[in-house]
């Protein structure tokens, strides 16, 4: 997904701020107030994640700032629980080796029970397992032969850990727990290819440019051909008039864009992102024009409630199996991301939730472990109700530049280490474009 640099520039009433790229005019937008950090201000500069619609470009998630850690990040090994040891480990003999401290192997030499020098190195034909996993390693059978498709390799015997099924190397072993992602809204273009090939042929290539970057996009593409033209000593291109034929044929293109995308969500209402869902519902108040693109509108937004009263039972489980695991971390972060705004956890869940945000912030605690509850806690619902059951006896510098950092969304813990609370340092801005 597409991430770029805002800076904040004012609030509205109802609780949405109205952003601009940072240090440049354009492009320009709002973005919800349920998104922005507790305690930002307006000049602030964000890092999001942004979607590009024909309408413009919608804010998605907010990205926390990256701190600049100097010590490398450590892993706690809680261990199975069991007696056995932690790792085993068993030599493996070299292939071919001479070993002439061994005695002879079930009566019989090593070398075949020959005594002479090495011409014959064949081994004992009771060791088939070793035969079979030496000529495997080879690539091909002693007598020069490939291999595969022969009768060998049906006769050899399974390599098995004693596990069953050997899981691939490159999943996890506790990925079945996992939430799989939700899929991306992946529209196709019928509608937007018909409503191309319905406009003349002079206005294909401006229509394309509207369906790609909006009018925005069609007043960029103007000043950067008529700088071209003035570099080449040519007339400029008429940007009035081309900018009043893009805004009369935009709407149709606006509308067949949209339908694509409806049709698109309808068809995965049940396993598409809500994100998408929810933008397609909102660009439906200017695009769905006619009564059959309000009906499939009404069906979206029906589709959608229903989605959404369901992932909000999943999500309130989650939470609360989370919980019972003893997984604080994971329960605060699950707690900051309701699939409904606005609908909260019920008292009981939040009150056990800040019971064991505290006592996951003690003075026996690792200070990377208390970064680690901090940060969560400090994006959930109980930010401002957790008081720690002790503190580190010398924190670090890494665990107070976190406090710092967080100390507007948790200020009692900020000054619990002697730091006042203060707005987290504005990110540089480059000069602003004329």
């Amino acid at each position: 997904m597409p991430r770029m640099e805002i800076e904040l520039t004012s609030t509205r009433e109802d609780g949405n701020w109205t952003w601009r790229a940072a240090g440049a005019r354009q492009p320009k937008g709002s973005v919800g107030g349920s998104l922005v950090p507790t305690g930002a201000a307006i000049g602030d500069v964000l890092r999001v994640e942004v979607e590009q619609f024909m309408d413009g470009i919608e804010v998605t998630s907010v990205l926390a700032e990256k701190d600049a850690r100097e010590a490398p990040a450590l892993l706690e090994m809680l261990g199975s629980g069991g007696d056995e040891p932690l790792v085993t480990t068993r030599l493996a003999g070299k292939r071919n080796r001479r070993r002439d401290d061994d005695g002879p192997r079930s009566g019989r030499d090593r070398r075949g029970g020959r005594e002479g020098g090495r011409g014959d190195r064949r081994r004992p034909q009771g060791d088939d397992d070793t035969r079979s996993k030496t000529d495997g390693s080879r690539g091909g059978r002693r007598d020069g032969g490939d291999s595969r498709g022969s009768s060998d390799r049906r006769s050899r015997p399974q390599r098995d850990s004693g596990g069953g099924d050997r899981r691939p190397r490159n999943r996890p072993a506790d990925d079945a727990g996992q939430k799989p992602r939700a899929k991306r809204l992946r529209p196709r273009r019928a509608h937007r290819k018909a409503a191309l090939a319905a406009l003349p042929e002079d206005q294909k290539l401006l229509a394309q440019i509207l369906l790609r970057d909006g009018v925005p996009g069609v007043r960029s593409a103007i000043e950067a051909q008529n700088k071209a033209s003035e570099a080449g000593g040519e007339p400029p291109i008429p940007a009035a008039l081309l900018l009043k034929l893009a805004e009369r044929i935009h709407p149709s293109l606006r509308v067949a864009d949209w339908q694509d995308r409806a049709e698109a969500a309808l068809v995965g209402i049940d396993d598409i992102d809500l994100r998408d869902l929810r933008s397609v519902v909102v660009a439906a108040e200017q695009s769905a024009k006619g009564e059959d693109n309000k009906a499939l509108a009404e069906q979206i937004r029906t589709g959608l409630a229903v989605r959404v009263d369901r992932e909000q039972q999943s999500w309130l489980a989650e939470v609360t199996s989370a919980l019972d695991d003893d997984r604080v971390v994971r329960a605060l972060r699950l707690s900051s991301r309701p699939p409904k705004a606005g609908s909260p956890l019920s008292a009981p869940l939040l009150d056990r939730l800040a019971t064991m945000a505290a006592a996951g912030l003690t003075a026996d605690t690792s200070q990377d472990r208390w970064a680690t509850v901090l940060d969560a806690l400090s994006l959930s619902p109980v930010h401002l109700r957790v008081v720690p059951e002790g503190l580190p006896a010398e924190p670090n510098e890494q665990l107070l530049a976190a406090v710092k950092r967080l100390s507007m969304s948790v200020p009692d813990i900020a000054k619990a280490f002697g730091i006042e609370p203060t707005p987290p340092p504005r990110a540089r801005r480059g000069r602003t474009r004329s």
